[in-house]
């Protein structure tokens, strides 16, 4: 009975396992669209060769005897029958018993067998797996006796080492020191299995979960400890005879003493940590019908043979592996790249920074992007604000003239400001792309250009100054100011010819004080400074100043805020409005990008405008300028 029922289990999987291909969809989409999920189950020793010390008639012919098996199947007390006997040879197909026929269909092939050489105590039956696989139970059917002792071993490391899965023995005391499982629930032994009756198609089961091993999660460490596996070996440690009462043997003792296996059922599937549904071939092994194949076919964002890992661009998290105790799929998440690169990598110092939010850090970012999100224009660019940050042409290259462009200003390696394209000019240069003179300046060259030795403007080439207005009509116009009365300036001319042009607006010059001398304020007294009544007093970082054809703006970024007034300020970047210049042309009080300021000074609340002028306190920041304006603006001004 004991054999009917096993065979029955295994042919109800096998239908199964074939009625299932008719739909794979609809199996796929139920267990794994956001589920833990795993492979189906199969038989791991399809198509996959076993490897044994021994094979009958390995080196020569060998005749070997053997009891009928409707004889045995019988009780062994009424007798054994009549002996057979045949000859083996391993180089004869229709003489031979290899252990490739104990895992071919044994549908097809019932009474196909593996047999060893005659005489041997010790035996081994291995199968390796050319990958990680998991098992649920494995099913020995012996056409000899079964072994009076033998171990089920495994390896989780291509056989370098061995741990056993279960004894098994007719005395478990006696041969291995244990306790039998039948007195011992749970017992690493058992007597089960080791009885020589019946004499053939006996079996050994061994399930490897069982209610004194129960896993709740079976992805959890604990239940891959136990079930992976790349190697299964069965140890055959002591031979036994079927007992024949009453009748002598006619033949030789010895031509029986071999171990015989009709089949070796490997159940289990291949492993994917709860993120794959199937399983493809490995990569340099032969298809085979049937076969569990050891690739695992990756869902939930996850790579990897066992989607161990999370895709290249589906790093913002941890990979964990599927939940299968609450089913959670533990998907990967996509990083945050703005579409400039295939893959990211998980850097814990950002999950942690980011409140455990999102760690992901882009890679190698491509189109001319940088940082850890591929957010920002790399060195050389420049944002453009009508294309989204995912297209390709998100970023372009600054059009800075060579010799006119220094690399100053917020961070030596950007040629130009990475948000506005404005280019960074030398001393005494102008444009927008720094490719002149400043008014007031000549010799454009690899050092910028040189101040006038003039009252007014001179020749930008050879410094020559302009003296009159009859050379050319060339005026000083001062920065983003409005041209002022000049006498001689002719009836029929409009204004606007004298403003700047838009193709002009752009990053200004930094100023130098041989050029530009302004009379600044000075942080004097207490009295002083409160009775000036300053809107705002802030400390600021001077980014940029630009020149809008009607007025001049200088963007800052504010760092600190001392005093504010009905103008709404916040520290981050905004512009301020100079409105004095002196007749060289130069922005007073002197702002200088880069620098960090001390800055009080008045507002226009109709316009939301923070104003300097020649009555501001303009000073670059020190500590103790900064406690000591607090320290006034605190106790001093009432």
């Amino acid at each position: 009975m004991q054999h009917k029922g096993i065979t029955l289990i295994v042919f109800l999987e096998y239908i199964v396992a074939g009625q299932g291909e008719a739909d794979p969809v609809k199996l796929r989409s139920f267990r794994c669209d956001g589920h833990a999920c795993n492979p189906p189950v199969g038989d791991l020793a399809t198509g996959r060769t076993p490897v044994t010390l021994t094979t009958c008639g390995q080196n020569s012919t060998e005749l070997y005897c053997f009891y009928p098996d409707q004889n045995l199947l019988h009780q062994a007390s009424q007798g054994c029958g009549q002996p057979r006997c045949t000859k083996c040879n391993a180089n004869q197909p229709d003489n031979s018993h290899l252990p490739a026929d104990m895992t071919d269909d044994f549908f097809l092939n019932p009474v196909s067998w593996w047999q060893s050489a005659q005489g041997v105590h010790r035996e081994e039956i291995r199968l390796d797996f050319e990958t990680e696989v998991y098992l649920t139970h494995v099913i020995v059917v012996f056409k000899s006796p079964r072994p009076a002792a033998m171990v089920l071993e495994r390896s989780q490391d291509y056989g370098q080492t061995w741990r056993p899965y279960k004894y098994f023995s007719v005395n478990c005391t006696a041969t291995f020191g244990l306790q039998d499982d039948i007195i011992e629930e749970g017992s690493m032994c058992t007597s089960r299995y080791s009885d020589a009756v019946p004499c053939t198609r006996g079996e050994v089961i061994y399930r490897a979960l069982t209610p004194a091993n129960k896993i709740e999660d079976p992805y959890s460490p604990e239940a891959q400890d136990l079930l992976k596996l790349t190697n299964l070996r069965l140890l055959l440690l002591k031979r036994q005879d079927c007992p024949c009462p009453g009748v002598g043997l006619l033949e030789k003792p010895q031509r029986f003493a071999h171990y015989a296996v009709y089949d070796l059922i490997v159940r289990g599937s291949c492993f994917c940590n709860g993120h794959a549904e199937e399983c493809e071939l490995v990569y340099g092994k032969e298809n085979v019908e049937n076969v569990v194949h050891g690739k695992c076919v990756c869902r939930h964002n996850t790579a990897g043979d066992h989607c161990e890992r999370c895709a290249p661009l589906y790093n913002d998290q941890l990979w964990k592996p599927g939940d299968g105790k609450t089913g959670a799929s533990n998907e990967c998440r996509r990083c945050r790249c703005h579409n400039h690169t295939d893959s990211c990598h998980f850097d814990l110092a950002v999950w942690l920074a980011s409140g455990k939010r999102s760690g992901g850090v882009c890679d190698n970012c491509k189109h001319n992007t940088e940082g850890h999100r591929c957010q920002r224009c790399r060195p050389g660019f420049y944002r453009d604000k009508e294309k989204p940050m995912s297209s390709p042409e998100a970023c372009r290259p600054c059009s800075c003239q060579p010799t006119g462009s220094a690399n100053a200003t917020i961070s030596r390696s950007w040629r130009c400001h990475p948000k506005t394209g404005f280019c960074y000019c030398k001393p005494g240069v102008a444009g927008p792309n720094c490719d002149r003179c400043l008014m007031g300046y000549w010799g454009f060259g690899e050092n910028g250009c040189r101040p006038c030795d003039c009252a007014r403007d001179c020749d930008q080439h050879t410094g020559n100054c302009f003296n009159g207005y009859d050379n050319k009509p060339f005026f000083n116009v001062p920065l983003g100011g409005r041209i002022p009365d000049l006498i001689h300036t002719p009836a029929n001319e409009s204004e606007d010819e004298w403003k700047w042009n838009d193709h002009e607006q752009g990053f200004s010059a930094l100023r130098h004080p041989e050029k530009c001398v302004c009379k600044e304020k000075v942080l004097g007294s207490v009295t002083d400074f409160c009775q000036m009544k300053y809107a705002y007093v802030i400390k600021a970082r001077i980014l940029s100043a630009h020149d809008k054809g009607t007025h001049a703006e200088v963007v800052v970024k504010v760092k600190k805020i001392l005093k504010s007034g009905k103008v709404k300020i916040a520290r981050n970047n905004r512009s301020i409005y100079p409105e004095s210049w002196t007749h060289r042309g130069c922005t007073c009080p002197i702002l200088n990008p880069g620098t960090d300021y001390l800055i009080a000074g008045q507002e226009d609340s109709r316009t939301g405008k923070l104003l300097v002028n020649m009555n501001s306190l303009v000073k670059p920041w020190k500590a103790y300028l900064g406690k000591q304006a607090a320290d006034i603006l605190r106790t001093g001004c009432r």
